[in-house]
């Protein structure tokens, strides 16, 4: 693997936050001769992004941290088609109020992870609506439509998924590669953004991207984030059959902290790896950590996730909370151990 030189490259390679990219040492390079923009695009499906969306929020927030600069893209048009991408039926339709509702409860879940503002490394929040909106579609399908194979898009994986279980597929989530990919192109015409990052199963749908900015002469770039899977190989965060949301209106910081605290012992030096910021020596010691003292690392792991998604203050609340509630488990339990010898 070619031996990348700049420090977020590097942070994520260490962290294992990196996938995949469409041409690592070209962003390496670019990167290398400063600041850049890069963006990270989500559909307003609910008003709270979850646990699922954190890699690649992390991987956004260490882009800024490294002195770059993120944009969050809240899909405002794309939202109405919904990705086909891991699901088996298409998404229902949702009313203009109900969108409103999500992307304010999106900006509030990006605000805990990014500085906001109009600085040169300031993150923003962009909707694809504000392009989509004054674009016929005769116009979309001359002047990028041509440049889609209907061949290539028939391989992607989430379209071949849907065929091959005899699913149905609607033509118009058939063309959510194609309204994706033209993102990509007006994110960097209008904010100069060269890299989108994503989740593994995008990957796909960003190349798309990327190869329609090479139809324009835009050199672009894709970088996603590996499927985060628990040490039972389940996706991380759908071990608990609900969403491990991010805004403490859908969860308290208790919860969100237990969730932390009650991961499987094999996965702690991982999580603590991805999702805190934690140096790396540190970490090591952790994880040396065996028996009932790996409990220690779990508390550290649950408190510095808190952290990050609820700030600190509320992170000693749910810390304090749970360690008198695990007192309270260990009365219970000599007071049933004393009765039952007497």
């Amino acid at each position: 693997m070619y031996s990348v030189k700049s420090d977020f490259l590097n942070i994520l390679i260490e962290r294992g936050l990196f996938n995949q990219s469409s041409d690592l040492e070209g962003l390496d390079k670019k990167l290398c001769t400063g600041p850049q923009i890069a963006y990270w695009g989500t559909d307003p499906t609910a008003d709270s992004l979850h646990i699922g969306n954190l890699a690649s929020l992390t991987m956004l927030r260490w882009w800024q941290k490294t002195g770059n600069k993120p944009i969050v893209l809240v899909g405002g048009a794309t939202g109405r088609i919904g990705d086909p991408s891991g699901r088996s039926s298409e998404r229902p339709m949702m009313t203009d109020e109900v969108f409103a509702k999500n992307l304010a409860g999106i900006k509030k879940s990006a605000g805990k992870f990014f500085n906001f503002g109009t600085g040169k490394s300031d993150a923003i929040i962009v909707n694809n609506y504000d392009w989509f909106k004054d674009i016929t579609y005769m116009d979309f399908l001359t002047k990028y439509g041509r440049f889609f194979s209907v061949n290539e898009m028939l391989k992607r994986e989430s379209v071949k998924l849907r065929l091959d279980r005899e699913q149905p597929l609607s033509f118009l989530e058939f063309n959510y590669s194609l309204f994706q990919a033209y993102d990509f192109v007006e994110i960097h015409k209008n904010y100069g953004a060269i890299v989108q990052f994503g989740g593994g199963d995008q990957w796909g749908n960003i190349v798309s991207g990327v190869d329609l900015g090479k139809k324009f002469g835009i050199e672009l770039f894709a970088l996603t984030t590996p499927l985060i899977t628990d040490a039972n190989g389940v996706k991380f965060g759908k071990s608990m059959g609900n969403a491990i949301w991010l805004n403490e209106e859908k969860l308290s910081s208790y919860d969100y902290y237990q969730f932390w605290r009650n991961v499987d012992d094999r996965d702690v030096e991982k999580l603590l790896k991805i999702f805190t910021d934690l140096p790396m020596d540190e970490i090591s010691k952790l994880a040396k950590l065996q028996g009932a003292e790996i409990n220690e690392a779990k508390k550290i792991l649950a408190f510095e996730a808190t952290k990050l998604c609820r700030g600190e203050e509320e992170a000693k609340k749910a810390e304090e909370e749970a360690r008198k509630a695990e007192e309270a488990r260990r009365n219970e339990a000599s007071k049933t151990a004393y009765f039952h010898d007497q």
